[in-house]
């Protein structure tokens, strides 16, 4: 044990010892702190229209505790819902960032940094006048929508990098599980199509609602509330890259 007495070594063992300490202080508290924020977190969502649909979860993917919540689930909710979860889970004391599971809004300071695109106004304007049609009780789409399709993509294009989500609508006849099941398949078809029209796969994000929202000011049993609606969210300011920007002349 001479070498104990050594004060180099004695110190160095000394500060390790200190720092293991503050390693476990430091995680407990962190763990007390991420699980404190975790069991407020499902009140402000309810309260913000997510109750039962969306979760907090306060850990990294490695399991490690966080204040920077990941939201789980909500996908059949509307943006402007979605907007206020993230909002009120950001107020809560402590919290930082917030993402969504499937890459949708992020929220620092209880404040979005999404927006919406011009493109989502370009697609709703083709939808306006046409609409994306399907075989009766089928997620094939008809011939005619094709054209319809290319349109979509093409105004979509210039929009490319943003989160662009698909939902898919159905009227009220039938079951609901059905026609859930129906028109997250009929989103899904349309999510295809624009992949084979050269949309990136990774910034397309589907869901089925079924008939829970029909459009506004018509009967539930209305043909016309079987639709596909777009939603077009940026993720990040769009900067020009050295290809975009003009060389000094």
């Amino acid at each position: 044990m001479e070498f104990l007495r050594r004060p180099p070594i004695a110190i160095v063992l000394g500060a390790f010892v200190i720092f293991l300490l503050a390693r476990f202080v430091a995680g407990a508290a962190a763990d007390e702190f991420s699980a404190r924020l975790a069991a407020q977190a499902p009140t402000v969502i309810a309260a913000a229209g997510g109750a039962d649909q969306v979760e907090a979860s306060f850990q990294t993917p490695g399991g490690h505790p966080s204040r920077h919540p990941v939201l789980i689930g909500g996908e059949p909710l509307d943006e402007t819902t979605r907007a206020d979860i993230a909002k009120a889970v950001a107020a809560l004391p402590g919290v930082g960032g917030i993402r969504w599971s499937d890459g949708g809004m992020m929220a620092v300071s209880g404040e979005p940094v999404f927006r919406p695109l011009h493109c989502q106004e370009d697609v709703q304007a083709l939808l306006r006048a046409r609409t994306i049609r399907f075989e009766e009780s089928s997620s094939r789409m008809d011939i005619g929508s094709s054209a319809l399709i290319d349109e979509v993509a093409a105004a979509l294009r210039p929009c490319l990098g943003a989160i662009i989500r698909i939902t898919g609508h159905t009227d009220n006849s039938g079951p609901e599980p059905i026609n859930i099941e129906l028109s997250t398949e009929r989103a899904n078809a349309v999510r295809s199509a624009l992949v084979r029209r050269g949309i990136p796969a990774d910034g397309l994000r589907t869901a089925g609602v079924g008939s829970q929202r029909p459009v506004e000011g018509l009967d539930p049993a209305d043909p016309a509330n079987r639709r596909i609606e777009f939603a077009v969210i940026a993720t990040d300011p769009i900067s020009p890259t050295p290809v975009d920007t003009p060389a000094p002349r």
